[in-house]
């Protein structure tokens, strides 16, 4: 919902004034070819805001008197009924809509025939330019995108749900017929809104424009000041201002904007000054913690030789003592020289005689 400081109060007189020239303006435009086809045309109501919406948003806007004239065509897509024709459920809504006391809507067309018969592009493009309302059964709402084509959404044709269940069906289709909305994107500061046609009077136009006005501003998701001109036109008129804010809402938007700064800074220095705080916390614990002693702990090896029970009866024979390196080179000497003797004396040849 929109925060404002200020509501946005028209002036009666002004409005009205400003509605009496735009009707003697589309008067004296007339031609013999329009008064003869009774044509009439649309007027609407140009918004500009200080600032551009975060979030594209559709506004439904109820009015006191019908902003369509009696010459505006309206179509009612409705689902398929369970074991009926094309033909049956046409005649099966349109009983539904007598019964309800539903005289506005002229054409209906249900889900199988829209499949069938608009498949082509023409065909798809004489639709929307044959009608000037649409609306849709809530039941068959999600559907129908894929089938209507882009010329719906490129004119805003686009269709209006409603509960065919309803037991205030009438007033439903009503306030829709009746009504208006108005989109609002996240991609400028204007949007637009039809509120009445020129073959209304002064005092109903002048009723339409304070109920739409009324509704756009409560209904607007922005904080702070909204509206900063209102614009009245028709389709070949210039725009006549009818509402202007005053540059006091410059300062507000000024004021709001040092007071979110002023708030971010403050916001920074505390993080910054308990991060600072933290670390010094930090510092002073590991400063009184005593270093931790390592307890000694048992070998693995002695806790498993003590586990192992001794074997009784069973003893090994002791190993021979280890001789020396010199007592065993001269054992060896010893044992060749018994084999082996060196100091045996040569036999003396015999004499001769």
């Amino acid at each position: 919902m929109a925060e404002t400081t200020e509501q946005v109060v028209l002036d009666r007189a002004q409005v009205k004034k400003a509605v009496q020239a735009l009707q003697a303006f589309l008067k004296s435009n007339y031609t013999p070819d329009t008064l003869f086809l009774d044509e009439t045309q649309q007027i609407s109501l140009l918004f500009t805001l200080w600032k551009i919406p975060r979030e594209a948003q559709t506004i439904r806007i109820p009015l006191p008197h019908g902003q369509r004239s009696d010459t505006d065509e309206v179509c009612l897509f409705t689902r398929d009924e369970p074991n009926m024709t094309s033909d049956q459920t046409q005649r099966f809504y349109k009983r539904l809509l007598e019964e309800k006391g539903v005289q506005n809507v002229t054409e209906i067309i249900p889900y199988k025939v829209l499949k069938t018969e608009y498949k082509s592009y023409e065909a798809k493009r004489r639709l929307a330019g044959n009608f000037d309302l649409f609306l849709s059964d809530d039941r068959v709402r999600r559907l129908l995108p894929t089938h209507i084509g882009r010329h719906f959404y490129d004119r805003k044709r686009e269709p209006l749900p409603v509960n065919l269940q309803s037991k205030y069906l009438a007033n439903d289709i009503k306030s829709l017929i009746q009504g208006t909305k108005m989109k609002i994107t996240n991609r400028g500061g204007c949007c637009m809104a039809r509120i009445a046609h020129s073959g209304m009077t002064a005092d109903e136009i002048t009723e339409n424009i304070e109920a739409a006005v009324k509704t756009v501003v409560a209904k607007l998701r922005t904080k702070g000041p909204v509206m900063k001109i209102i614009h009245l036109k028709s389709q070949a008129s210039v725009a006549l201002p009818i509402y202007t804010s005053d540059f006091s809402h410059l300062n507000i938007i000024e004021d709001a904007q040092k007071q979110a700064k002023t708030e971010r800074k403050v916001a920074k220095k505390r993080r910054a000054k308990s991060t600072t705080d933290d670390t010094k916390k930090v510092d002073g614990d590991d400063e009184e913690i005593p270093q931790l002693v390592p307890i000694a702990t048992p070998s693995k090896k002695a806790k498993l030789q003590k586990q192992q029970p001794k074997k009784k009866g069973l003893t090994k024979a002791p190993k021979p003592a280890v001789q020396k390196t010199g007592q065993k080179a001269q054992a060896k000497l010893t044992r060749k020289a018994g084999k082996n003797p060196s100091h045996k004396q040569k036999r003396k040849a015999p004499k001769k005689k």
